[in-house]
């Protein structure tokens, strides 16, 4: 996930906020075709195309997408295809694209066939019936193309409603001049991680790193990585969701959290602001724990391009139990067949083809727009041993990214992603001011959501 989009994208990674109205009606929502179905070219659903389509005696599948390569993405796939052809709009990026799904959803009609969802969102969708299991038309013939984690975030149960492009793979960014100044090594543990901070507080140096209130989807996967499952949920059971935010896993890593900035150990800025990023240029943090789109984002918001060129390094993400290692994942997106397509075999044709061939997926990887999860351009030597200009010549993909992503293995997304988010970032604020523990937090956390959980019409386990 690039960051020069991940304001909408990431930072809120369920940005939409689908009203209590319509979640509530959601148990017994059907979509209705219409809308954006496949036509001619000639045809109406062609009309209000962002890029030109080359082979007008083919039907064409509607769809938005906002990546910033997106053009040559459709390009090179109506270049390629003598099937099927796209015809792309951009209706804007995260929540603005999702507003306006969520009305076409409301409506029966306006949806394009395909859209671009990250994948904490398909969730909320699916459970609407707004989007199609893609799982029966073709799903085989492109399995192998990706790893068992990445298909699991893009599934609800058995059925599959998405296809995976890209990903965030965690780990630890740290400066190495000022990790040489205070004789620090790469922390492999969070309890080395604890250590080596309170060493730099101690010697009068910069936070260590940032424990923010507006990064939800980061403390999510810190918890996930202890062992947590905040959401369990059978698609056969669709009323009936298991919400488990309190367990001892949450509870320690927030307690950690909390400790380590009630120390003044890290600092505790909302992330993603010009003052954040300014910290991090100006050496205010000794480390980011962020996912593979960091270094695009940081590269597009002006870090490492003045005096702090070449100073930046990354590891493989601090352990609790390096015996048992566990990888996380923060962002990523999938191309996903809507329920308003008129024909979903030819829609999922284009699902899985979009970003899959080797020249967009290069693009992606070489600008920094993506991190892939095409195991074809994930396990290319060009890009495993790509020596990453952000990272002063380092490695990174080789050494910390790749072997994180092959190891992840996906999670369970809730269908009210965005609600627990919003009640995540509350309990932390009151977290970080001081006026609650980690634990009550997570009790606290688990009250709330458990509470909206229920108003919605779900059984709670």
């Amino acid at each position: 996930m690039n960051k020069k989009w991940f304001s909408a994208a990431a930072a809120k990674p369920a940005a939409a906020t689908v009203l209590a109205t319509v979640l509530a009606a959601v148990l017994a929502a059907c979509s209705s075709g219409g809308g954006g179905g496949a036509t001619t070219a000639s045809g109406s659903g062609a009309s209000n195309c962002t890029n030109a389509i080359p082979k007008k005696n083919l039907p064409v599948v509607t769809m938005w997408g906002w990546y910033p390569n997106m053009q040559l993405v459709v390009d090179n796939f109506n270049k390629q295809n003598g099937e099927v052809q796209i015809c792309w709009t951009n209706v804007g990026q995260g929540s603005d694209e999702y507003d306006k799904f969520q009305t076409a959803i409301s409506a029966g009609t306006g949806a394009p066939d395909v859209i671009m969802i990250e994948m904490d969102r398909i969730p909320t969708f699916q459970i609407q019936k707004a989007l199609v299991d893609i799982k029966q038309y073709g799903f085989d013939a492109v399995k192998a193309d990706y790893s068992a984690g990445a298909w699991k975030d893009v599934s609800v149960g058995d059925a599959v409603y998405g296809v995976p492009v890209d990903g965030g793979p965690m780990a630890m960014i740290y400066r190495k001049d000022i990790f040489e100044k205070y004789d620090i090594t790469p922390p492999k543990t969070w309890a080395e991680y604890e250590r080596a901070a309170q060493k730099m507080k101690d010697a009068d140096g910069p936070a260590f790193g940032d424990f923010a209130a507006n990064v939800s989807a980061l403390t999510m996967a810190l918890q996930i990585q202890k062992g947590a499952a905040p959401f369990t949920h059978d698609p056969a059971q669709q009323s009936t969701i298991g919400v488990k935010l309190n367990d001892q896993a949450s509870k320690d890593v927030l307690d950690y959290w909390g400790r380590l900035a009630k120390k003044g150990l890290v600092g505790t800025q909302d992330q993603f602001t010009p003052e954040y990023i300014s910290g991090v240029i100006n050496g205010k943090y000794a480390t980011y724990i962020s996912a593979a789109w960091a270094p695009g984002y940081l590269t597009g918001a002006g870090v490492g391009k003045g005096e702090d060129t070449g100073k930046f390094a990354v590891a493989p993400l601090p352990q609790w139990d390096p015996a048992n290692p566990v990888q996380v994942n923060w962002g990523g997106s999938a191309f996903s067949v809507t329920s308003q397509a008129k024909n979903p075999e030819l829609a999922a044709k284009v699902a899985y083809g979009l970003y899959a061939d080797k020249e967009s997926l290069t693009h992606g990887w070489t600008n920094q727009i993506i991190f892939p999860l095409n195991l074809k351009a994930l396990n290319d030597p060009e890009f495993v041993n790509l020596k990453v200009a952000f990272f002063d010549g380092q490695q990174a993909n080789k050494e910390v990214y790749v072997p994180a992503a092959n190891a992840y293995k996906g999670v369970t997304y809730s269908p009210f992603g965005q609600y627990y988010f919003d009640a995540m970032t509350k309990q932390v604020s009151a977290l970080i001011e001081g006026s609650v523990t980690g634990a009550q937090a997570a009790d606290r956390l688990q009250e709330d959501v458990a509470k909206y959980a229920k108003e919605q019409g779900f059984t709670v386990q």
